[in-house]
């Protein structure tokens, strides 16, 4: 099972990904692209990514804005793996 991390290495951590929040056990961050199919491909790219990770985003897709939600729910709260993910998003949502 992967280990949680502690909050002061989250806090850290989020220094280095900006656009993402802490919701009580959860990164959050939301996207908003130019139009619905572009935020559609982004999701299909993030899927992508997600699925060689084995660690998928919960999504809620509102038109062109995209809310990615991570959270490791096997281990109860943010993991390394949320944070690999965080960064993966990131990179497609900026080359997006």
């Amino acid at each position: 099972m992967a280990e949680l991390l502690s909050d002061p290495d989250i806090d850290t951590a989020l220094t280095d990904l900006p656009h993402w929040r802490r919701a009580g056990d959860t990164l959050t961050r939301t996207v908003e692209s130019a139009s619905f199919p572009a935020a559609i491909t982004l999701v299909d790219q993030v899927a992508e990514v997600a699925e060689s990770m084995n660690h998928h985003p919960d999504i809620d897709i509102r038109w062109r804005k995209v809310t990615y939600s991570l959270s490791t729910h096997s281990a109860g709260g943010i993991t390394q793996s949320d944070l690999e993910l965080a960064r993966r998003i990131d990179e497609l949502a900026a080359s997006a």
